[in-house]
């Protein structure tokens, strides 16, 4: 599945100034998937609050997205990199249809205070009613930081 990531703008600041800090080894990082009415923006988003009533819904789907399990940070010759598994919405003849984004971030358990990370553009609106939604992150990572 061809996918573009853009990194919330926000996140970068908020993190730098303790608001958006995330410890990728032990928080809890999600997907949630917006349906094709949502409008992005990387800019001005930063909470969840701001994009979960574009959330999908269906049979399948839990509100608020899937965790993604077994993240790891690891370093090399100055460079981290943040893996972890890929994310499997199953199929459901009565699932969700017109999944266009995903985005990832950590859950507080309240969606004012969970910082949005990445936006995903799926390029075309995806379903689960007819096979598998996977998320499937890069060989060689999930992100990099240098």
């Amino acid at each position: 599945m061809a996918v573009s990531i853009n990194k919330y703008q926000k996140w970068v600041k908020n993190s730098l100034n303790g608001a958006g800090s995330i410890d990728w080894d032990t928080d809890t990082i999600k997907v949630a998937l917006l349906s094709s009415s949502h409008t992005p923006s990387v800019s001005t988003h930063d909470f969840f609050d701001d994009v979960s009533a574009d959330e999908v819904s269906g049979t399948g789907y839990t509100a608020g997205g899937a965790t993604i399990g077994s993240i790891a940070v690891t370093e090399s010759a100055g460079t981290a990199t943040v893996d972890g598994n890929d994310v499997t919405w199953t199929q459901n003849g009565a699932g969700f249809t017109g999944a266009r984004y995903a985005v990832v971030y950590k859950s507080t358990g309240t969606a004012s205070t969970s910082p949005l990370v990445f936006l995903l553009d799926l390029d075309t609106n995806r379903t689960n009613t007819t096979g598998d939604l996977t998320i499937q992150w890069n060989a060689a990572g999930i992100f990099t930081a240098v």
